[in-house]
């Protein structure tokens, strides 16, 4: 998550290199590679090293950096399509990668639940990831997944985004139109998620865990970002008041999750500021985390300098890789942390077997993400077979 303002003020600076004919962002992909590690670290319950990420130290965590990065990635990749080869191509890309986001979920789901029933003998784990309602009913489940109603634990961000890419089309033709009134028509719809908690329907929970309604409008706003948002907000992003106003907010978050896990800090958060700010919905985008990854973004934006060369970094390139495949590790990521929980609750769950499942996790998924670039550098599109 530290890494995703960097994409910011000055983001046509970015350094750029040429991958299948797209331009790419190199520091998005950096961002989205961080993000991963933190996903693969979180998603692991009782892991210490979660103290490393960002979800203790503020209201709003990797999810946020994804919503935003995959509306603005869209934009660039989607803006440059449109002036050369218009609409059909555009509505014909976004099916296809919302097809590909959605097949990668139905694999990930098939996986996921062939690793539980052979971990567990499909009696552990399944409270812990949320297919006890797979195994007791499956044919009733299996139909569920696949119009995107159930989802496993750490699967169920996908559906959002299978949404969020199939309506970006509708997304782009109004920010080209009327970016004002696409920003306030996403605004109205989050507002109505707030207010009446509107959302889509989910089976067995009532609910998608992720709800489209609300996390569309970090992928609307990074999307216009992406396009002129970033001219229009330099003046106010680079302003002194602005920065001194997200440093008290961000000092303000971290002491209320902090009081989460340490007592004494409780007496700090009055009775009328919990009442004004709870409960913190993740799954609405709790008005609170929208604004903590916006304060994160102004204070990070500024301390990071435009003409930055640690993309050059080892440990940076091993970053961009994963972001390079950002689908695909994520759904790695998230059997990964299976394993791991496996691993802990099986064998040892000791700070030491701790420290071995997250490094080796991480290690793993460089690995997977390096030689997955590597092949598609190689690969060259022949005839069709079929």
């Amino acid at each position: 998550m530290e890494a995703v303002t960097d994409h910011l003020p000055g983001a046509g600076k970015a350094p750029a290199v040429h991958i299948d004919g797209d331009r790419r962002d190199l520091r998005l992909d950096a961002c989205r590679g961080l993000a991963l590690w933190f996903i693969f670290i979180d998603h692991i319950p009782d892991n210490a090293f979660d103290w490393l990420t960002l979800r203790n130290y503020g209201f709003s965590d990797t999810t946020e950096v994804f919503v935003f990065v995959s509306g603005y990635t869209c934009m660039l990749a989607y803006g440059g399509t449109l002036r050369e080869q218009g609409w059909p191509t555009i509505v014909a890309r976004a099916l296809r990668r919302g097809f590909e986001i959605y097949a990668a979920f139905l694999m990930l789901v098939i996986v996921y639940l062939v690793l539980i029933w052979v971990a567990g003998g499909g009696g552990r784990s399944l409270d812990e990831t949320n297919t006890r309602f797979f195994f007791d009913n499956p044919g009733v489940a299996l139909a569920h997944v696949v119009v995107l109603r159930y989802t496993p634990v750490n699967t169920d961000i996908l559906p959002t985004f299978v949404l969020l890419h199939l309506a970006f089309p509708a997304v782009l033709w109004l920010l080209i139109r009327n970016a004002a009134a696409a920003l306030v028509l996403s605004f109205l719809l989050y507002l109505m998620v707030q207010l009446f908690s509107w959302h889509v329907p989910a089976w067995p929970t009532g609910e998608l865990y992720f709800n489209p309604l609300a996390w569309q409008i970090l992928f609307v706003f990074g999307a216009w970002y992406a396009d002129r948002g970033a001219g229009r907000l330099k003046t106010i992003v680079q302003s002194r008041g602005t920065l001194w106003l997200a440093v008290l907010y961000l000092a303000f978050s971290l002491i209320v999750t902090l009081s989460w896990q340490i007592e004494p800090l409780t007496w700090l958060i009055p009775d009328a500021v919990s009442k004004l700010i709870y409960p913190i919905y993740k799954s609405h985008l709790a008005p609170v985390r929208l604004v903590h990854f916006l304060a994160l973004a102004v204070v990070v934006s500024r301390l990071m300098p435009h003409g930055w060369h640690g993309l050059m970094k080892p440990w940076m390139t091993a970053m961009i890789r994963c972001g390079e495949n950002s689908l695909s590790m994520y759904c790695f990521s998230v059997l990964l942390s299976f394993a791991g929980f496996v691993i802990l609750t099986g064998i040892s769950g000791s700070f030491a077997m701790q420290a071995a499942v997250s490094v080796a996790g991480i290690a793993l998924m460089i690995a997977a993400a390096t030689l997955m670039t590597w092949e598609a550098k190689l690969d060259r599109r022949g005839p069709k077979l079929f």
